[in-house]
């Protein structure tokens, strides 16, 4: 299973990071939309994938554990 969705989501929270440090410095608007939305869409997006990785995962080792313990059994 590839890492690519984790790392792609650590990226887009790195970049609304980098937006709202450069909202502090004066950065309104990004074309017709308030820079705040973006930091936000992207923030959110990130983490999703993040969570989602993490718990697919998570799913994934406990499957694996109890096909294990079924094994064992037997």
């Amino acid at each position: 299973m590839s890492r690519v969705p984790r790392l792609a989501g650590y990226v887009l929270m790195a970049a609304a990071v980098l937006m709202a440090v450069l909202a502090r410095r004066g950065l309104d608007k990004i074309g017709p939309v308030p820079s705040v939305a973006i930091i936000l869409l992207l923030g959110m997006v990130g983490v999703m994938l993040v969570f989602t990785d993490l718990m697919v995962r998570g799913l994934y080792a406990r499957i694996d554990a109890a096909k294990a313990h079924e094994g064992e059994g037997e």
